[in-house]
């Protein structure tokens, strides 16, 4: 494995959200950091628009049924 673009990171969460990341790094067998990676990395894609030539227009290509 050749070197990886990480930074340091800290954050501030609630005690429920630590015990839920702490609970999804045991279920994954990763650290909490890794859970928090995955997490932000799947809602970015989540958020990226559809590709395409016209943004927008919908699965069905803005035709109504």
């Amino acid at each position: 494995m050749g070197k990886k673009n990480l930074r340091p990171l800290r954050c501030l969460v609630t005690a429920q959200t630590a015990w839920n990341l702490e609970r999804l790094a045991s279920m994954a067998g990763i650290s909490t950091g890794r859970v928090v990676d995955k997490l932000v990395r799947e809602k970015m894609l989540a958020l990226r628009e559809p590709p395409g030539p016209w943004p927008g227009r919908g699965i069905n290509g803005g035709k109504r049924r």
